[in-house]
């Protein structure tokens, strides 16, 4: 448990200094080449909250509009509007007594990332564009068809309607979807969290993420790669008694304020009106994590390392748990050792920094697992081997836990390290506070125990920290975003800190509530790649729409409140 008892600046320093004797052999940022090739991820199977395939849900045959082509005119009644909008689709002067094949136009999208033994990279995103079946018709003794239908939930702006006679267009016309904006509940007390419903954005650049404000305040950005155009999020209700606004528009991140006058006018979205009735007092502090889902390709955890396995060995290592927080306990198995004597249980991450990041960024370290830092050793019985371990207090996201006999890896397991709140407590073990401090000001480092005089209230103008533990290294999980009372006003990244993120903030504002959230975001800084939309800025779509849950990451919301007194 941590303490929030001050250490000597000598004590806080030696927590930072990895055993340089333990360390595997270097592997440099620059050797990660293979990072900067993009990999699709797609949402996973059963991610929740992704919408179904349009109508049938079944793709149309390919087919091409000849150059010198005679195509009629499909009419659609009316021509443009929101999901859930009836429409009539009709054609005329086509052959009679013909069966036809409607066709509409859509798209899949997918995430880009670089991913090698020492980080992830973010690299964009895309769309891939195609048609799916949407009914057939018959046409009548005229050649004309008539067809009703109800426009299902998919991405917005214009989708072409073709009506085909096998694989060749004969008719074509179109529909406009709309966005739309709805939240719920729609009043409550300081701190209610509202979920935000946002349809119809569309799967290109500028209409394919929205900018979400709080009375005119940047909260965050939403995306709808994966779920179709659908964005579903929270946010919590901050300030005054009396009536808010939550505003959306598209934007890549923040607000492209004229998009009537844009090539993409349709993307214009709205507001909804939240009233807020009474300060309640500060809610406590929360942490939500999305799904879990483990990578397609178990070569995407990092830190597994190829170098130093012995490849004569048959053992298999399992955890009791496939992901816990720093100080969890859990049980490590082997079996099938063929091997003899003391084993080491080495856990691989990674030392470095993004920052000063010229030649060596970063390189694998062994941290040590047993007490004090000492190296955690294990003899087999029988090929088998049983061991508690503890997560290290060190990076989170993706780790591997090796089981060592000499130089020669004998079995290896991978294990995610969520995020987690750092908890100030006393002797005994009881909570003085989750994550909030007030701040040590002295110009000395944080403190791994503890970064400041626990407590949750402030007069207008002090100093306070928000501390965190198991951020991780990455470009999906090294950083996370800071709002005050729905504000964007930065970013703490937890990476030169192994782990440990402590955010300093002014308390500011009237006496009562004020809400402090953390996000996570793409981080697009050192290395840099281009076409990167959406970085270094709060993801509120993070529980569905995020590309790390696609390779098992779990990238949390995490929520603090504090009181400011007169």
């Amino acid at each position: 448990m941590n303490s929030p008892k001050k250490s000597t600046i000598v004590r806080a320093l030696a927590a930072t200094i990895l055993p340089l004797a333990m360390m595997a052999p270097a592997m440099t940022q620059a050797l990660a080449a293979d990072a900067t090739t993009p990999v699709q991820v797609y949402a996973p199977k059963d991610l929740k909250g992704v919408p179904a395939l349009p109508f049938t849900g079944v793709k149309a045959a390919a087919f091409t509009v000849a150059a010198n082509a005679t195509v009629s005119n499909i009419d659609v009644v009316p021509q443009q509007g929101p999901e859930g909008t009836p429409v009539t689709i009709s054609g005329k002067g086509l052959t009679a007594s013909k069966t036809l094949q409607l066709t509409w136009s859509t798209a899949d999208g997918y995430w880009k990332v670089g991913v090698d033994p020492t980080t992830v990279n973010y690299l964009g995103n895309g769309y891939t564009k195609y048609n799916m079946n949407l009914a057939e018709v018959t046409t009548d003794a005229n050649g004309g068809f008539t067809y009703k239908t109800t426009i299902p939930r998919d991405f917005g702006g214009l989708h072409d309607i073709y009506a085909l006679d096998g694989t060749t267009p004969v008719a074509h016309g179109g529909y406009q979807m709309n966005p739309t904006i709805s939240i719920s509940p729609k009043s409550g007390p300081v701190g209610t969290v509202i979920t935000v419903e946002y349809t119809s954005m569309g799967p290109n650049l500028y209409t394919g993420g929205a900018s979400v404000l709080w009375d005119n305040n940047f909260v965050g950005g939403a995306q709808a790669v994966w779920t179709r155009g659908y964005a579903k999020f929270t946010i919590r209700a901050a300030g005054d008694v009396g009536t808010h606004y939550v505003a959306m528009n598209a934007g890549i991140g923040v607000q492209y304020m004229n998009t009537k006058q844009s090539p993409v006018p349709w993307s214009l979205g709205g507001k909804a009106a939240f009233k807020i009735t009474k300060d309640a007092g500060a809610p406590k502090a929360t942490i939500e994590y999305p799904e879990t889902f483990q990578p397609a390709d178990p070569k995407q955890h990092t830190t597994q390392s190829t170098d130093g396995v012995d490849t004569a060995s048959t053992a298999v290592a399992t955890l009791s748990s496939p992901s816990a927080v720093v100080g969890a306990k859990v049980k490590l198995n082997v079996t099938g050792l063929s091997t003899t004597g003391a084993h080491q249980i080495v856990w691989a991450s990674v030392v470095g920094n993004r920052v000063n990041c010229t030649g060596t960024c970063w390189i694998y370290t062994a941290v040590p697992m047993g007490p004090n830092g000492s190296p955690l050793m294990a003899t087999p019985t029988d090929g088998k081997l049983s061991q508690d371990i503890t997560i290290p207090d060190h990076l989170g996201g993706w780790h591997v836990v090796q089981i060592k006999s000499g130089d020669k890896i004998e079995a290896q397991v991978p294990i995610y390290v969520k995020e987690s709140i750092f908890n100030y407590v006393d002797k005994s073990g009881k909570v003085l506070s989750e994550g909030v401090a007030a701040a040590d000001t002295l110009l000395t480092p944080e403190l791994r125990d503890g970064s400041g005089v626990p407590k949750n209230t402030f007069k207008a103008g002090e100093e306070f920290t928000i501390a965190m533990k198991g951020v991780g290294w990455t470009q999906l999980d090294n950083t996370l975003t800071v709002t005050y009372d729905n504000s964007y006003i930065g970013y703490g990244c937890g990476f030169n800190s192994n782990g440990y993120m402590v955010v300093h903030l002014v308390a500011t504002g009237k006496p009562g509530t004020h809400l402090i959230e953390l996000r996570p975001v793409l981080y697009t800084n050192q290395p840099s790649f281009a076409n990167t939309p959406y970085g270094m800025l709060p993801i509120l779509t993070n529980m569905t729409d995020i590309p790390g849950i696609a390779l098992g990451y779990q990238p949390p919301t995490v929520r603090f409140a504090i009181t400011i007194t007169k």
